[in-house]
């Protein structure tokens, strides 16, 4: 059971993680030209710096920055910036820069499609001719390559090489640099160890700024992890953290938000995987990624039409609800025309009672008149009620003295008699079986002329109760002991040390009888013994 809850409170909080972060990619997308402004900003501020520098190196240094402002920003104009780089590198005759623009050129034409120009160029490049440095990049090229190309064309011999060069990649790598980190998580994501690179990613994700490019692609990272695992909901929370990353820094070729509609579509979020393929497509209309255009066209169509159908079922039920608003409009504006004419029926009888008004006050004048003897009468009737029930008061006490006399008699004789040893009178004598005989007449003398009295009074009793605590009396029974108590508090008998001498209890036993009852009164148990008072007055 504990398992379980536990369970079920994890569920809660990833849920709420991911609204959190669906609610933030959301908030970003809205905000989406901003962010674009505030780039379109930075880039035309750099351009401002090139224009006042002259030296060819310069020029290639500022070309470089804008290269990388733009390559995931408008392609083209990383394309013009990296083919300037070129004829700068080619016109100084610094080998190093030509292999450097031609990279940075390569790189570019991947989201373009274009491949046979990445090839060639990628071809020119003699790996034995050039630095650490530039061999990583190379490599990384060349890897990118294949995985562009395999993205189109399906080819085992692809993706050996992918995986060839990828370890080519990571054998000249500075291993504590964010390019290994990057590329040895993808390496061990696509071997199937999903859980070496989770704990790495999420180690990795504790020592960065959340408001970095780095924290985007650990994030991306993870979400494919997670998606590898079937963790289709973690996946989604990183999936949405990087992607609002990437909008926040006007990262229009990206693969966050692709792979995040994606997953939404499969999970049935269609609102939202509806929205960031929207924004996809966007991106990748402004950025002008053929790669990221041909990709997402794959399901946009998908995404599109369960959206439509979504929102076609939106309108029925739309449709519905307006016909039914008007059926009810209509039902109500007939109430309204009904009550109208309830109002003008109800004014016409005003009318024709206010004539009966007068007539009702002569008759009121008659009837005082007759309200005045049947005063009179009630009165009698009281005063008779009162007289009853002090003789029967009286009568009890009577009873009762007669009782307690016969009792001190036997007494008196049994100690005589005990005196003279005659054992067979003494053995009479202590026998209470008279006293009980003349007890049980007595009661039962006192609920006959009692219910004679008030006919009615159970069923009254146990309508003060609650319902399961009400009263049944065993049959050839006319009242039982609680009943007997309070009929005595009907007839004005109120001290317990009266009803305790009567019934022959102890008078902490009527005490709890009375206790009892008053616990289980339905209403007020303050008034209980009032309502008591009550019973039978019609009837009395």
């Amino acid at each position: 059971m504990l398992i379980f809850l536990i369970s079920l409170l994890t569920a809660d909080q990833k849920a709420r993680e991911n609204d959190a972060s669906l609610s933030d990619l959301n908030k970003a997308i809205a905000d989406k030209a901003i962010f674009t402004r505030q780039k379109e900003e930075r880039i035309a501020s750099i351009k401002r710096t090139k224009a006042a520098l002259g030296s060819p190196l310069e020029q290639y240094r500022i070309n470089s920055i804008l290269y990388y402002e733009y390559q995931k920003f408008q392609i083209d104009s990383a394309v013009s910036y990296a083919l300037r780089n070129s004829a700068l590198a080619k016109s100084m005759g610094r080998s190093d820069l030509i292999v450097r623009s031609g990279l940075d050129l390569a790189n570019i034409y991947f989201p373009l499609n274009k491949f046979l120009e990445a090839n060639d160029i990628l071809e020119s490049i003699n790996p034995r001719r050039i630095s650490r440095n530039q061999l990583a990049d190379y490599y990384a090229a060349k890897a990118e390559f294949y995985e562009h190309y395999l993205a189109n064309n399906e080819n085992d011999e692809y993706q050996s090489r992918v995986g060839l060069y990828q370890d080519s990649l990571l054998a000249v790598l500075d291993h504590n640099s964010i390019d290994y980190q990057v590329n040895s998580t993808v390496r061990n994501i696509k071997l199937g160890y999903t859980k070496k690179a989770e704990n790495f990613i999420l180690n990795i994700l504790k020592t960065k700024d959340k408001n970095t490019p780095d924290y985007a692609m650990f994030t991306y990272l993870l979400g494919i992890d997670y998606a590898k695992q079937n963790e289709n909901t973690k996946a989604i929370r990183y999936y949405a953290e990087s992607a609002a990353l990437d909008v926040k820094f006007a990262i229009k070729d990206n693969a966050s938000m692709q792979e995040l509609a994606l997953l939404l579509n499969a999970t049935g979020d269609i609102d939202n995987a509806y929205r960031c393929t929207q924004s996809a497509i966007e991106d990748a209309l402004f950025s002008d990624s053929k790669f990221r255009t041909l990709h997402i066209s794959e399901f946009y169509a998908i995404i599109n039409t369960a959206y439509l159908k979504k929102e076609a079922k939106q309108k029925d039920q739309l449709r519905l609800y307006l016909i039914l608003i008007s059926a009810l409009s209509i039902f109500l504006a007939g109430v309204a025309v009904y009550v109208y004419k309830q109002m003008k029926r109800e004014s016409r009888m005003k009318k024709a009672l206010n004539s009966t008004t007068v007539q009702l006050s002569e008759l009121n004048r008659t009837l005082n008149s007759t309200n005045l003897r049947l005063n009179e009468a009630n009165s009698a009737l009281l005063e008779a009620n009162k007289i009853k029930e002090v003789y029967i008061a009286q009568f009890f006490d009577l009873c009762s003295a007669y009782i307690n006399k016969l009792e001190n008699f036997r007494k008196v004789l049994n100690k005589k008699a005990s005196e003279k040893h005659l054992d067979e009178l003494i053995k009479i004598l202590r026998s209470p079986a008279m006293v009980n005989e003349e007890v049980d007449e007595l009661y039962k003398i006192f609920d006959r002329i009692f219910l004679s009295l008030y006919p009615n009074f159970i069923s009254g009793f146990n309508s003060l109760l609650i319902p399961e605590e009400r009263i049944s009396v065993k049959p050839g029974e006319l009242l039982n002991t609680e009943l007997r108590i309070y009929a005595l508090v009907r007839l004005g008998i109120t001290d317990s040390a009266q009803i305790a001498a009567f019934l022959r209890y102890s008078l902490s036993t009527i005490y709890n009888y009375r206790t009892s009852a008053r616990n289980k009164a339905a209403l007020s148990r303050d008034s209980f013994e009032q309502s008591v008072m009550k019973i039978g007055l019609i009837e009395a």
